[in-house]
């Protein structure tokens, strides 16, 4: 991993030069108890695996999660015509703010103090706002347009997450950690996997409500055994990739995604083991006592000493054996 120059935080001109740090501070709590409030209410999967990471890095997560998470609520649950134009206000305040340090929006606000402390640019917000403004503009994919737009909605945020895990706690001025490239690979495939998996659970809704059908040449019409198959191997993969590079992340980070990856690959191994015409007409999930447990054995076979390779799989499949049966019982 390299280092680069830290943006430590506003210059002399910024206009909040002459308000007092206490009232700064306060702003940014605020800002971040937004964000909070927006991942508290939106995920429990995504939510369990930030408990286990560490004060300020859980913070920036959030912050994260919040801008993904609005920009997705305009193009999702606001659209119509007046979507365009909101989406491109809220990528324009968010270029504003990643300048000045500083946003009137406290989802924008938290975001941008995050990524001028974690080193995120133009090249993860870009590629991101990119896919969200396709939403709006595509129904159906090509293999092209599919990868452009998993890149820009969710390999980015992986590579987001990935910059505060490894950044979060650097000293004030220190410089920004850069992340090496099999780490940031393992983190695309990991935020790829997370999107798929979503894609193949929402594939009725999405194309009945929006028209949208994000796998290449396949509508809830074309989903057979082949399809299905071909696209749980497809997510699969991803999730290999993602497993693969953990062992170069932080400690708490590494507990944390991995928390989150064994909530994936339990809900992938549901998918897998469904019906298609049962993944059309009712959305696969897992309950939340479930995931509680799964998120703690997964972090848990990730700890210094606890094994790894075929003992820690095998370890994972005799706990996904004994996830079934406690719910058959």
């Amino acid at each position: 991993m390299s280092v680069r120059p830290g943006i430590v935080g506003p210059v002399s001109a910024d206009p909040l030069s002459t308000v007092t740090q206490q009232e700064r501070l306060r702003y940014d709590r605020t800002a971040y108890r937004v964000a909070h409030d927006v991942l508290a209410a939106y995920s429990t999967s995504f939510g369990l695996g930030t408990r286990l990471l560490g004060k300020s890095a859980r913070a920036h997560i959030e912050a994260v999660y919040a801008l993904v998470r609005i920009a997705d609520e305009i193009v999702d649950t606001r659209g119509g015509v007046e979507a365009a134009a909101m989406l491109q206000e809220l990528r324009e305040q968010t270029a504003r703010a990643l300048g000045l340090g500083w946003s009137s929006n406290p989802v924008v606000h938290a975001f941008a103090r995050t990524a001028r402390r974690v080193g995120v640019t133009d090249a993860e917000v870009g590629p991101f706002f990119d896919s969200m403004a396709m939403d709006l503009e595509i129904t159906e994919h090509d293999q092209a347009s599919y990868e452009r737009y998993v890149y820009g909605s969710a390999e980015v945020v992986g590579i987001m997450c990935l910059r505060v895990f490894l950044n979060a706690d650097r000293p004030a001025g220190s410089p920004i950690v850069e992340p090496d490239a099999e780490t940031v690979d393992g983190a695309r495939a990991l935020g790829a996997a997370f999107q798929k998996i979503n894609f193949l659970r929402d594939l009725s809704a999405d194309y009945r409500d929006r028209g949208r059908s994000y796998f290449p040449g396949v509508t809830p019409d074309a989903l057979d055994a082949d399809a299905l198959d071909a696209i749980v191997t497809e997510i699969g993969d991803d999730l290999a990739r993602a497993r693969s590079s953990l062992p170069r992340l932080p400690g708490r980070a590494r507990a944390a995604v991995a928390a989150t990856l064994a909530l994936y690959e339990r809900l992938l191994a549901r998918i897998a083991d469904t019906p298609p015409e049962e993944i059309l007409s009712t959305r696969i999930r897992i309950s939340d006592p479930q995931k509680v447990f799964i998120a703690v054995q997964g972090a848990l076979l990730e700890l210094p000493g606890r094994g790894d390779g075929d003992r820690a799989r095998a370890e994972r499949e005799r706990g996904a054996r004994g996830d079934v049966e406690e719910e058959e019982r």
